[in-house]
């Protein structure tokens, strides 16, 4: 059942974004820092999340690398402890060094490997939760590429909506192919936006054993029996995760005009 707090809950009025940021990549070290069309991927991503206008945008920095580079971009970051074991766990930490009396009653959680994000995908999940039920909402867009159908790498939502909704309840996360039959597939899209108190209990929660056997940890909220909603978007922003991906986001921004593609 979703957080006992929630019952007088609607929504959110005043919003943070929330940027976790680390270099210990294995597959892409380093990679906040990568030079994309002339900016640092981080600042990139931060830059996206100042356009979406959903609330002040915070990144909290594993390294003092990564928060030297904010702050020369005019932005803000808070250095938090580097041996967090999630992004949430992170973005905890920061959210309770900056805002201890509890001002900010919910979190929007921008990967910080997104620098393609389109503005609106933060205010589309952020609107889930005029819901009161709803405890984190999150993201998916319907897989066209065949050949993300049987990728593991393509975490599939498996989500209660009807045939026209533009939203629905999220079941089950996964890698593998589901649901079976007809009908259509769910990429998920790693952006969250918590309630305050539902970010403070999921991060409390030990993992769960089908998050451990998918390695999702989106599914510790469901198997805890919180509630996690599902905005339908048409775009799936790319995530930078090789040097391949890194390649590609810099061909797609190298020519952009718009916020942060350049100084």
């Amino acid at each position: 059942m979703s957080s006992p707090s929630n019952a007088a809950a609607g929504a959110p009025q005043n919003p943070v974004v929330l940027i976790p940021a680390r270099l210990a990549s294995t597959r892409l070290p380093n990679k906040p820092l990568a030079d994309i069309a002339g900016l640092p991927m981080i600042v990139q991503v931060m830059r996206r999340a100042e356009a979406a206008k959903c609330g002040p945008v915070v990144v909290a920095c594993a390294e003092p690398e990564i928060l030297s580079a904010v702050e020369a971009a005019g932005g803000r970051g808070i250095l938090t402890r580097p041996d967090h074991p999630s992004g949430s766990d992170r973005i905890f930490e920061a959210l309770e060094q900056l805002d201890p009396d509890g001002l900010h009653d919910a979190v929007i959680n921008v990967q910080g490997d997104l620098p393609t994000l389109a503005p609106h995908l933060p205010q589309d999940a952020l609107a889930l939760l005029a819901d009161p039920a709803v405890d984190i909402a999150t993201l998916a867009a319907p897989i066209i590429n065949p050949a993300e159908r049987d990728n593991p790498n393509v975490v599939k939502a498996v989500v209660s909506a009807g045939p026209n909704s533009t939203s629905g309840r999220a079941l089950y996360f996964t890698r593998a192919t589901a649901p079976h039959g007809d009908g259509p597939l769910w990429h998920h899209i790693g952006l969250y936006v918590y309630r305050r108190e539902a970010l403070a209990r999921f991060v409390g929660l030990p993992p769960s054993g089908l998050e451990q056997r998918e390695k999702l940890e989106q599914l510790r909220a469901l198997e805890a029996g919180m509630r996690v909603d599902v905005a339908f978007v048409d775009t799936i922003p790319l995530g930078v995760d090789t040097p391949a991906d890194l390649e590609q986001a810099k061909k797609e921004l190298e020519h952009t005009t718009g916020t942060g593609a350049k100084d």
